[in-house]
């Protein structure tokens, strides 16, 4: 396991892009999520669970294919500072979160449901940690697109704080999703082109989350 000293200074890349708070303009090289071509209907949502690079991954394998993930980007949400980059954010100098912003099919998962997985997938107790993972920019979050889907995060949030972490407070913050900016280029899909790459400990896969995602995407109702 590669030790996080490893990770903060690995070399970065120049190929990066901003989105706007609507998912409009950026910047640099690339295809933004905004700029990409989804079908009509898709949608946002945009989370921070510890370390990007095993959220991505867990997101990918449990609703890729067919299970309604359009298309998925690792990056950096709720800092002050402009086109930040990985060691900035690392150094916990630009207030930002390592995060994942997905596009998915509504038609096929709820949002309620990416965030149901997103709960499932992480430890939302540990006030800027996840495992050995420490730092602001390791913080649990949902920024929300719209007013729907603030309401759903507050509402599930609820469900899990009561059935699920019944004796430990929930820490996740719910925010407005501001300015994106996606990540070095190296940063997507990461553990796909590395999979023996550093994996948080505190982001795990149990038997019963093996089973999620089919009977979740049966169970499918809008929201």
């Amino acid at each position: 396991m590669a030790s996080l000293l490893s990770r903060l200074f690995r070399p970065s890349s120049s190929s990066r892009m901003g989105l706007t708070s609507d998912g409009g303009g950026g910047s640099s090289a690339g295809t933004s999520l905004a700029a990409s071509s989804f079908p009509e209907g898709s949608q946002r949502a945009t989370i921070a669970a510890g370390c990007f690079w095993g959220v991505e991954h867990m997101f990918r394998q449990t609703f890729g294919g067919k299970g309604g993930l359009l298309d998925a980007r690792v990056g950096y949400i709720g800092g002050d500072k402009s086109n930040p980059s990985y060691q900035a954010v690392c150094g916990g100098r630009t207030g930002h979160a390592e995060a994942l912003q997905v596009v998915y099919d509504p038609g096929t998962v709820s949002y309620r449901q990416l965030l149901e997985f997103f709960y499932r997938m992480h430890d939302p107790t540990t006030k800027n940690r996840q495992g050995p993972d420490a730092g602001s920019q390791y913080r649990s979050a949902i920024f929300y697109h719209d007013d729907d889907q603030e309401r759903v995060a507050r509402s599930v949030t609820e469900k899990v704080q009561t059935e699920w972490f019944p004796k430990a407070k929930i820490v996740t913050v719910i925010l407005p999703a501001g300015q994106w900016w996606d990540a070095e280029a190296y940063h997507q899909l990461y553990l796909d082109r590395n999979p023996s790459g550093y994996e948080c400990p505190s982001q795990y896969a149990l038997p019963t989350l093996c089973a999620f995602a089919a009977p979740l995407v049966r169970s499918h109702a809008r929201d």
